[in-house]
């Protein structure tokens, strides 16, 4: 798994536990401290090809997941998104999975993919990442 930055920031999560005034200090200064997500897929990709990879990290949707894909990762997670529907309601998590859906076949459809297998290697996509 790799979960670059853009995320949860663990380290700021655990500023706003802290109740030593160093560490929250510490925890705010490293909060964006991290590798993006893209470079994460594409580094460990390099070294360690055959190895199956899951992308998170700042992934909000179904571009950002078609993105991942293209850049190595074998599937994608994203928290977020679906934190927030939960939040809302049970119809909210089934909409999100609808537009997700969506926005994965549009992806296919602007590459002229048939299915996210195709988009390993797409550099229409490794450009955009």
């Amino acid at each position: 798994d790799v979960a670059g930055a853009g995320g949860t920031s663990w380290a700021k999560v655990e500023s706003e536990r802290a109740k030593d005034p160093m560490q929250r200090r510490l925890g705010t200064t490293f909060a964006d401290w991290g590798i993006p997500t893209a470079e994460c897929i594409t580094s460990v990709r390099a070294i360690a090809p055959n190895i199956p990879l899951i992308a998170s990290g700042g992934l909000r949707n179904g571009l950002d997941v078609a993105k991942a894909i293209a850049l190595g990762a074998d599937i994608a997670g994203l928290a977020l998104p679906f934190l927030q529907a939960a939040a809302e309601s049970e119809a909210a998590l089934e909409a999100l999975a609808e537009v997700l859906v969506a926005e994965i076949a549009t992806v296919l459809f602007c590459t002229g993919n048939a299915t996210l297998s195709d988009l390993e290697d797409s550099l229409a996509l490794q450009k955009l990442a």
